[in-house]
């Protein structure tokens, strides 16, 4: 299992990551923008970014920017991100983080693999994510 920080933008992701990656000496990788997702976006955000990792020597963070309807203010800019070894754990773990909490996305099958959405009884945001 690997747990990481998720970064969420209001359409200045890529902005952002071009910053990142020059200051941190990095390389952003795996980069999808919502051009080909089954997701209800606007014609004219389809180029921001989907999802999008920063990797380097000593770095290592993914991002992305959060669909136009989707409240963004200081706070919830943060998920810690789990990538669970496989989806009975990721749905474990789901389950757990999110009791006392609310629940954001289902802990379901999705395009890439298994993927929720909460936060938990702290306020912490977390992705839960398996990808097979």
């Amino acid at each position: 299992m690997k747990v990481q920080a998720y970064l969420s933008f209001k359409g200045n992701c890529q902005e952002a990551l071009k910053f990142y990656s020059n200051l941190f000496d990095a390389d952003v990788v795996n980069r999808q923008t919502y051009a080909d997702k089954k997701i209800d976006v606007p014609s004219a955000y389809r180029d921001k970014l989907q999802h999008a990792e920063l990797k380097g020597k000593n770095v290592y963070f993914m991002a992305y920017d959060v669909s136009p309807d989707t409240p963004l203010n200081n706070g919830n800019q943060i998920h810690m991100s789990i990538e669970a070894i496989d989806k009975t754990q990721g749905k474990k773990l789901f389950e757990l983080l999110s009791e006392g909490g609310r629940v954001h996305h289902d802990y379901r099958e999705r395009e890439w693999g298994y993927f929720g959405r909460c936060t938990d009884r702290f306020g912490i945001s977390w992705m839960v994510n398996h990808n097979e």
